[in-house]
C-alpha cells in the first residue's frame, strides 16, 4: 500500500508541472502540496489498515473542499461561444 502513495504522489508531481506549465499557480501549489503529502506518507511504513484510513480521509476532505468549491465559489458558464 506503501507504493501506491508513491505512485498518487508521482501523477501528482506530473499534474503540478503541468498546472505550472500552463500558468496556473494556484493549482500547481496544491497538486506540490499533494505530491509532498502523498510521499510523506508512502515513506512511513505503516500497516495497511492506516494506509486505508488516511486514504479515506483524505477522500472525505477532497469532497468536502469539492463541494463547496463547486457550491459556492465556482461561477457557471452557459455554454456560449
Amino acid at each position: 500500500m506503501d507504493r501506491m502513495f508513491r505512485v498518487l504522489a508521482f501523477w501528482t508531481g506530473i499534474f503540478a508541472v503541468m498546472f505550472y506549465t500552463g500558468d496556473m499557480m494556484e493549482a500547481s501549489l496544491l497538486s506540490l502540496a499533494q505530491t509532498a503529502f502523498f510521499l510523506t506518507v508512502g515513506y512511513l511504513k505503516l500497516s495497511e489498515r492506516m494506509y486505508v484510513y488516511i486514504f479515506f480521509s483524505y477522500l472525505t476532505v477532497f469532497m468536502i473542499g469539492f463541494t463547496y468549491y463547486s457550491s459556492f465559489i465556482l461561477v457557471p458558464s452557459f455554454g456560449g461561444h
